[in-house]
């Protein structure tokens, strides 16, 4: 998508600045130069254009150096990220730079982060699922956290909004604790998925195994491609089939003419007023000249993901807000959350041995939530729930590279598919503690000299319980399946590989117990908006992206009601 506005030296004065361009920044511009305001988006990374710029996306194994593997110069480049496993050459490109950003971990914690334009939704998993009240109104019930300004009903129209425009695959389930969404057709589970759903579901009933609800394409729409099932979404889609700000909201934010985008710029602080009583800016470094920069607008959308949100509130100072931008409740860096993951099992399906699948299908299976819903039995040793993603599959024998074997009979051998096998993996919600948080540290610094973060977060024993039923309940559901060799599984693992992290700036009723309000506007200076990740008040057992860009089109539409009416 050419001809970007990116000369955002002429005018300093925008009617809106948003900081970040992943997943929600990517709405905020959207909606908000679609409504007709001059919009200054600001990237702390490059830019990155929509086909122009997926250099690995068309590329096999045997076209990259070491066969997609990392050199040790590019390992260290990556250190924190390479734990998660899902960095290699074909995306290195589009992960941070964790040398130029370190962090403290007083607690261990994976921090994966993404600087360019798209951020994060150039990498990210792109399952979709809502919301239901049972996920609102949870801290109120169980009295962890502040309860939700929101419910249900106040987000349900926005999900509409943006899965017509996203696109979402997926099938109509009718469970009211994950509502259905507005479905393209659905992907297809392969025969043993279905095989295996067919024996979960008689064995367990009131248990459900669907085909992942995702952000992919399976029918053209809006002028972007469908699916072709390569399975190669993390390099960038030539086709637009999955949902990313690059292929889909910024080059409708664009399209208006009213889109400027800024790159290279590392957002400092927000500039308060204390005569207007709100901010009226933006401070940046330059990340490759190092020279700063004053930019101002009327409204503020903060959408740098949630960690680095915070960090930018946090390094916001002034006599108003001595400890953060918007921290009268001293709710600010606290409160964070992840999703648990890396726990479950696996076996092998028999039969099947002359079945195959056609593609790469970038989707598994969903087993949704079954445990502490609305007329059941709590379960004893934990709060709230988890779910299930997961699939089945057979390869080829990867190892024969490294065997001594050769000749005709071994090269049909290896061609032979092995076994098939099937895995669920379980998310469980963790619940929101005061004393899971994040804090500015200045002893260490970034390459420009800005205060970086410590992270002091963990799982405690609700999650650790709900971990110990995941496995358990894994291990019954694939062997009562007829699977054998069931294997259960948990990595025992930090925060963080969930690449779910959320909270730390959270919405709430009282300014006195949270930094948003229902709208995501600061208590105390309500022309700043934080939509991202940082927002979250509890964090369900469903993945959050869908709710991040619902509560962004909804803040946005807000915030252009409020400024016309000259209340902000």
């Amino acid at each position: 998508m050419p001809n970007y506005n990116i000369d955002a030296k002429k005018d300093m004065t925008y009617d809106a600045i948003v900081i970040g361009s992943g997943i929600s920044g990517g709405w905020a511009a959207k909606e908000l130069c679609e409504k007709g305001l001059k919009t200054l988006v600001l990237e702390r990374g490059r830019m990155v254009e929509h086909l122009k710029d997926y250099p690995t996306m068309n590329d096999d194994p045997w076209d990259m150096e070491l066969r997609g593997g990392l050199s040790p110069e590019e390992k260290q480049k990556h250190k924190y990220a390479l734990r998660s496993g899902f960095v290699g050459k074909d995306t290195e490109h589009f992960f941070a730079n964790d040398e130029e950003n370190p962090y403290t971990e007083k607690k261990p914690f994976l921090w994966i982060r993404a600087h360019q334009m798209g951020g994060r939704s150039l990498l990210w998993g792109k399952q979709t699922y809502r919301w239901s009240d049972l996920d609102f109104e949870a801290n109120a019930k169980d009295g962890y956290g502040v309860d939700w300004p929101i419910r249900y009903k106040d987000l349900a129209p926005w999900y509409t909004y943006v899965e017509k425009f996203a696109g979402i695959s997926g099938a109509a389930l009718g469970l009211p604790h994950l509502p259905d969404s507005h479905f393209l057709p659905p992907m297809e589970m392969n025969c043993v998925e279905k095989h295996v759903k067919g024996r979960i579901e008689k064995a367990f009933p009131g248990r459900h195994m669907i085909i992942g609800r995702v952000a992919h394409l399976t029918q053209p729409l809006n002028g972007r491609g469908q699916c072709q099932y390569r399975n190669r979404c993390s390099r960038g889609c030539p086709y637009g089939a999955y949902f990313s700000s690059n292929a889909v909201t910024l080059p409708a934010a664009n399209a208006t003419g009213n889109l400027t985008i800024r790159p290279y710029s590392i957002v400092h602080s927000l500039i308060y007023d204390e005569q207007k009583e709100k901010a009226v800016g933006v401070r940046i470094i330059d990340a490759e000249t190092h020279q700063t920069y004053a930019y101002y607008s009327k409204i503020i959308f903060s959408n740098a993901s949630t960690l680095s949100t915070t960090q930018i509130l946090l390094n916001s100072t002034s006599s108003r807000f001595e400890n953060g931008f918007g921290n009268d409740s001293g709710e600010l860096g606290h409160n964070l959350m992840d999703h648990t993951y890396r726990v479950g099992a696996m076996g092998n399906v028999e039969g099947f041995e002359t079945e195959y699948y056609k593609g790469r299908r970038p989707n598994g299976i969903y087993i949704p939530r079954y445990v502490n819903l609305e007329g059941q039995a709590p379960a004893k040793d934990f709060l709230r729930g988890y779910g299930f993603q997961g699939g089945g599959g057979r390869g080829n024998i990867n190892a024969a590279a490294n065997l001594p074997s050769f000749g005709a009979d071994f090269k049909d051998s290896i061609m032979q598919p092995e076994p098939w096998e099937f895995f669920i993996t379980g998310f469980a919600e963790c619940l929101p503690y005061h004393e899971n948080k994040v804090t500015l540290n200045k002893d260490v610094l970034d390459k420009w000299g800005n205060p970086t973060l410590t992270l002091d977060s963990e799982f405690k024993e609700n999650e650790k319980n709900a971990n110990r039923q995941i496995q358990k309940d894994a291990v019954e559901m694939l062997e009562k399946a007829g699977l054998t060799n069931v294997v259960g599984f948990d990595n025992e693992h930090e925060q963080g590989y969930g690449i779910h992290e959320m909270g730390t700036a959270r919405m709430g009723k009282d300014p006195k117990t949270s930094v948003l309000n229902r709208f995501n506007q600061v208590h105390a200076a309500k022309n700043v908006f934080v939509t991202d990740g940082a927002c979250m008040t509890s964090s369900s057992c469903v993945n959050p992206s869908l709710t991040y860009m619902a509560l962004t089109a909804r803040a946005a539409n807000h915030a252009v009601a409020e400024l016309n009416k000259q209340n902000i």
